[in-house]
């Protein structure tokens, strides 16, 4: 049984920090892409970031670019989620999320997490 656990969410003041971790069992993690994806309140899930199996590629949506930072760990069966000078806007639950594909795509996305809250406070 595959299981995507994030951890880490929390509420954060503008410009503050956060780090999002996701534990993976039940697959073999090295042979999917990994993505995180959020969504807020009556929006529609959107992609926030990828990496590639090996983690030499990552995909970045416009809007975190320069603040967040993917990467990934092989031997743990982890992908974390560094996210820097958080905003309001980046009020959501974020999601950890599996492909065999390297896509922005989240229909392509196999595996999901239970999501965690991440709320910037103004």
């Amino acid at each position: 049984q595959v299981q995507l656990v994030e951890s880490g969410g929390g509420l954060v003041q503008a410009g503050g920090s956060l780090r999002l971790s996701c534990a993976a069992s039940g697959l073999r993690f090295r042979s999917y892409a990994m993505g995180w994806f959020r969504q807020a309140p009556g929006n529609q899930r959107e992609f926030v970031t990828a990496i590639s199996w090996s983690g030499g590629r990552t995909l970045y949506a416009d809007s975190v670019k320069g603040r967040f930072t993917i990467s990934r760990d092989n031997a743990k069966n982890t992908v974390n989620l560094q996210m820097n000078n958080l905003k309001p806007e980046d009020t959501a639950v974020y999601y950890c999320a599996a492909t065999e594909a390297f896509t922005r795509d989240r229909l392509d996305y196999k595996y999901w997490g239970q999501g965690t809250q991440v709320t910037v406070s103004s």
